[in-house]
């Protein structure tokens, strides 16, 4: 008997079962919310992107996936069903578990990731904390095909190091407590200001932190 309800168990639960969560949104930190739903709080595991997406909103629609594990279930949230579906196909590749596919999608937006992808772009890949020589490699080569034929979106390449510096730096703020308002106003101020000769992300933590 006991063997069977294992059994069972493992069949209900061996694949993902929330679509999505919609709800009030309790409690947000760069790398999770808490989601109210009918009286049940979710905690959802987001990237920084997503972070920046939903802004201040109280009421709130995340597309999910969870992970299932022994010890645990996990829930992801993304603002768009792109953003998922690129998570999907990162964890899709052998060595990216859904931690570090979290962690690419907080240092590139889902149009920049599939731009680098598709333009073999193997240097921007490996500059996502985690992400190495290897499994670069293995991200073009077996995701390369699959977002052609999804298509990229317009412009996805323009501006990625002004993309994932901003994004670093108003992380690196965030946590030494400044509001994300002020750390966007202060960035993008500093940005626009030194034109064509970026400051390195360290120069522009530390002039965002005089001026927030």
């Amino acid at each position: 008997m006991h063997f069977i309800f294992k059994l069972i168990n493992f069949q209900v639960f061996k694949s993902p079962m929330i679509a999505y969560l919609k709800g009030k949104l309790t409690h947000k930190e760069p790398t999770h919310v808490l989601i109210e739903v009918n009286g049940v709080g979710y905690h959802v595991h987001i990237s920084l992107n997503t972070y920046s997406e939903i802004k201040d909103r109280e009421d709130i629609r995340l597309s999910t996936y969870m992970q299932v594990r022994e010890d645990a279930h996990i829930l992801f949230g993304f603002s768009s069903e792109s953003e998922k579906s690129m998570f999907q196909n990162l964890i899709s590749v052998n060595g990216v578990g859904p931690s570090t596919a979290l962690v690419v999608l907080s240092y590139l937006p889902t149009a920049e990731l599939k731009s680098a992808i598709v333009r073999e772009d193997a240097a921007a890949l490996q500059a996502v904390k985690g992400i190495g020589g290897k499994t670069a490699q293995r991200l073009i080569l077996e995701l390369k095909d699959k977002i052609k034929k999804e298509g990229v979106e317009e412009n996805a390449s323009a501006t990625p190091v002004y993309n994932k510096m901003r994004q670093e730096a108003l992380s690196a703020l965030m946590t030494l407590g400044i509001t994300k308002l002020a750390a966007e106003k202060s960035i993008d101020t500093i940005l626009k200001k030194s034109g064509s000769s970026n400051p390195t992300l360290e120069e522009l933590v530390k002039q965002a932190l005089k001026n927030a």
